[in-house]
């Protein structure tokens, strides 16, 4: 029975924290990536490098971080040479509104990913966590607004015994 109750808070617990399995980043690889990105030689090492970066940059715990991502990514979208790089780019993307709770954003740049390539795992189950994200706020702002129906109806009441 304490397993099953253990069980129950630890969903709800994981419920209402949002719990995800979206990898983070810390500051020393995106500081190694930058690194990189200005010892790199080549035109193509560079390119490479900033895919890395951009990475890191979206996994990040910092908003200024995760922007600069998003940012470097739209740049270069338009100069992927193939779909797969797009497909990359567009799931990183994704993955930097999602760290920045644009949640219908990234579910439909993971929508244009699926588009390109329907089976990826790693896009379906982004948008699984994304469309349970939406659906968790949803019911979340249902239970503020009943909340607030629920003051207001008890306010209205109260001064209208007063009144009597």
């Amino acid at each position: 029975m304490d397993a099953k109750i253990r069980e129950f808070f630890d969903s709800v617990g994981s419920f209402f924290t949002g719990g995800d399995n979206v990898p983070w980043c810390d500051r020393d690889v995106i500081a190694g990536c930058e690194r990189e990105v200005a010892e790199s030689g080549s035109a193509e090492a560079k390119k490479e490098s900033l895919m890395r970066l951009s990475w890191a940059l979206v996994h990040s715990r910092f908003p200024d971080d995760v922007n600069r991502g998003i940012a470097m990514l739209e740049a270069s979208l338009d100069s992927s040479a193939s779909p797969l790089q797009t497909r990359e780019k567009l799931y990183l993307l994704a993955v930097g509104f999602y760290r920045n709770a644009d949640y219908s954003r990234s579910r439909q740049l993971l929508e244009q990913c699926l588009q390109i390539a329907p089976d990826w795992r790693q896009a379906q189950t982004l948008k699984k966590v994304v469309e349970d994200r939406i659906a968790k706020d949803g019911v979340i702002g249902i239970g503020i607004a009943a909340t607030a129906v629920g003051l207001l109806v008890g306010g209205i009441a109260a001064l209208a015994t007063r009144k009597k």
